[in-house]
């Protein structure tokens, strides 16, 4: 069997898809889409053969770690915290309730 025969998509497997989506299609409308699914996946078939052998790049860049070093600090105050928040209620963030 060769590689287009195992792909060929028949206007009853495209019967049986319509079936699951729950989609009515009518013969002609199975034999059209029948030869665009074939025609796509002969156009994946062409990807396929595209060579992609390429030297693996992990980043463009030549960046390396530009993170700061994580340095222990003294936590922020509670009052301090709540200062901006739009509602607070008894030392906690208050937000409209979501049921």
């Amino acid at each position: 069997m060769t590689l287009k025969q195992q792909r060929m998509i028949t206007p009853d497997y495209v019967e049986h898809i319509g079936l699951l989506a729950r989609i009515r299609l009518g013969e002609d409308e199975k034999k059209q889409y029948a030869g665009q699914l074939n025609d796509i996946l002969d156009y994946f078939g062409k990807i396929d053969e595209i060579n992609t052998d390429v030297e693996p790049t992990y980043h463009v860049l030549e960046l390396h770690n530009v993170f700061r070093d994580d340095v222990a600090s003294d936590s922020l105050k509670s009052g301090e915290v709540l200062a901006n928040a739009p509602k607070e209620k008894d030392g906690y963030f208050r937000a409209p309730r979501i049921v």
